[in-house]
Parts: C-alpha cells; sequence; structure tokens
C-alpha cells in the first residue's frame, strides 16, 4: 500500500488532547471530530488538511488519554498515516485497530519539514521525500497488521475474516 501526500510536523508529546480537545468528545463521529483534529496546536490543520497528507512528529506522539477519538480524528481528516520517532503505547494500537498506519523512523523524522512531499510504502516500510529526493526505511509491518491496516482496521478485519470462513 502506498501513500502521499504533504507533511504537517508537530514535536514531542503531542498527547491526546492536543490531537481532539476534550470539549468535542460529546460525539464518537469521525466526520465531527475531524473538524477539531489539532486545532490547539495548530489552529489552520483543519483548513490545510487534505487527503493522504501525513503527520510527522518527534518523540511520544498520542500520549495522555487511551481515548479512540484521537486517531478517529486524524483518521477522519484524511491524514494517512502518521511518523514519529515513538509513539505512546494504548495510541498506537487504537491507531492500529482503526486502521491508521503509524512509522517510526528516526532519520526520516529529522529530515522532514512541514510541506515536503512524501510517499510512503507501507509493505518495504519505505519513506521517500519528493521534495528532498531522500529515502528512509523504517520497519515494515508483519503481514497481519499489514491485512489488518488495509482492511481498515480490526472490526473491518473481523467482518472480513469471519465471511471467509462462512464461505
Amino acid at each position: 500500500m502506498k501513500l502521499k501526500g504533504k507533511v504537517f510536523k508537530y514535536g514531542a508529546n503531542v498527547d491526546t488532547d492536543a490531537i481532539i480537545p476534550a470539549r468535542y468528545l460529546n460525539t464518537s463521529a469521525p466526520a465531527e471530530l475531524a473538524k477539531h483534529c489539532m486545532e490547539d496546536i495548530d489552529a489552520t490543520f483543519v483548513k490545510k488538511v487534505k487527503p493522504g497528507d501525513i503527520i510527522v512528529a518527534t518523540s511520544n506522539f498520542g500520549c495522555g488519554s487511551s481515548r479512540e477519538h484521537a486517531p478517529l480524528a486524524i483518521k477522519a481528516s484524511g491524514v494517512s498515516c502518521v511518523i514519529a520517532y515513538s509513539f505512546a503505547r494504548i495510541f498506537f494500537r487504537n491507531a492500529i485497530n482503526i486502521g491508521l498506519p503509524l512509522l517510526e523512523c528516526a532519520e526520516a523524522v529529522d529530515n522532514i519539514k512541514t510541506g515536503d512531499a512524501l510517499e510512503v510504502d507501507l509493505v518495504k516500510g519505505t519513506i521517500k521525500n519528493i521534495t528532498k529526493n531522500k529515502i528512509f526505511t523504517a520497519k515494515p509491518y508483519p503481514d497481519f497488521m499489514s491485512e489488518l491496516i488495509t482492511a481498515g482496521g480490526l472490526v473491518a478485519y473481523t467482518k472480513k475474516r469471519l465471511a471467509q470462513a462462512k464461505a
């Protein structure tokens, strides 16, 4: 699976309250959450983000509460993946469960700036900075996780597997 988009870059410890402020947690509708994604740290994000765009951050992205709303807001905003040095453990699991790909690659993060164009190959684990013509390698997902992400998350993957078992 190949992804392509422009970069929005953030620093360390972007917590779930920064991703989707708690004042908007009265809904779990992805489209509604997307309207407020990143607004407390980047008021222009929702106006500028386009389908396929990519978030890049430094360390501990998604720290804070265990709410699933944060990766839902990111995915519903059109972001195709997030690249960082590291992710909070629960955020990582929640993102994979809803089909939002995450990649850890310090070298890529260090060589990417806001506005750069990227092409990400999830199967190979490559991150190409088209703007700077540089390629970086992250650890690719194991096959079962790739299938889960490609299916759109854990629920969609499970439904697919159950349908195959009945056939």
